[in-house]
């Protein structure tokens, strides 16, 4: 076969090994991420490579990992987690006899600053022994390096001061791990968002950043779903390269940027 051109067989291939549809993904994109990662470890097709996976773990996680693009940090664009503070947890509080009750889902967590970020702003608000929240991804990796707590600086650029304080130990001059109190208040489970079932009656969803890998049926599956899974009133957080174009279609309003209620 010749270099290179055995992309199709390939996709379906992988979602028989994975349950990973590589066809929901924006082609022109994925298609350069994969090459790149083949070429590196010496493979001419991508079938050769994936018979490879089939029989090293670890260079299969390798690779899922990449797949998932795990560009995460702690309080990622301040401004949305102010209004997440300020305004979205006393909207969803108004509609709850208890805050310790609100279900929040971090849908696509990644090494787990979302939801830990999530942890500590709900903190000012609830003891953390009363904070339980919900955190998936497809990627079991990266949920492993979150339940460590460990992160290097740069993951910790954006956090406010009070809660680096608060929350972390410095370990080494570079790396600091979270506490436990904070990590035992998330539960980590693998979910593939394009396959499995979600969750339901949740009153704030968090899926940013993510959907602009994929294709716009995917997305539209995936806010489908999102709808199905939320609460009336409840909240969806979406990331700052995203935008809902038909939210009446999923029975969302926007409440404000990034922002979208059920109703």
């Amino acid at each position: 076969m010749d270099r290179f051109d055995d992309y199709e067989l390939f996709k379906t291939k992988f979602f028989n090994l994975s349950f990973i549809d590589l066809n929901l993904y924006k082609e022109k994109q994925m298609k350069r991420r994969i090459t790149s990662l083949v070429e590196k470890y010496g493979f001419t097709t991508y079938c050769a490579f994936l018979e490879e996976i089939k029989v090293n773990k670890e260079l299969y996680n390798t690779f899922i990992n990449y797949l998932t693009i795990n560009v995460s940090e702690f309080y990622r664009n301040p401004n949305q987690w102010d209004l997440f503070e300020k305004k979205i947890i006393p909207e969803i509080a108004k509609h709850k006899n208890n805050l310790s009750e609100v279900k929040i889902w971090s849908s696509a967590c990644s090494t787990g600053d979302e939801p830990y970020t999530v942890v500590m702003i709900l903190n000012k608000f609830l003891p953390l022994e009363k904070i339980s929240i919900l955190a998936t991804d497809i990627d079991n990796e990266a949920m492993l390096k979150a339940k460590t707590g460990i992160y290097p600086s740069r993951s910790l650029k954006e956090l406010p001061k009070e809660y680096l304080d608060k929350h972390f130990t410095k370990i080494s001059d570079d790396v600091y791990q979270l506490s436990e109190k904070v990590r035992k208040c998330v539960q980590f489970k693998q979910l593939n968002l394009l396959r499995e079932p979600y969750p339901k009656g949740m009153d704030i969803i968090l899926c940013r950043n993510v959907l602009i890998y994929f294709t716009e049926e995917a997305k539209d599956y995936i806010f489908m779903e999102f709808s199905k899974s939320l609460a009336k009133n409840g909240v969806l957080f979406i990331g700052s390269t995203e935008q809902i174009m038909n939210y009446q279609k999923f029975e969302f309003k926007p409440i404000d940027t990034f922002f979208y209620q059920k109703i």
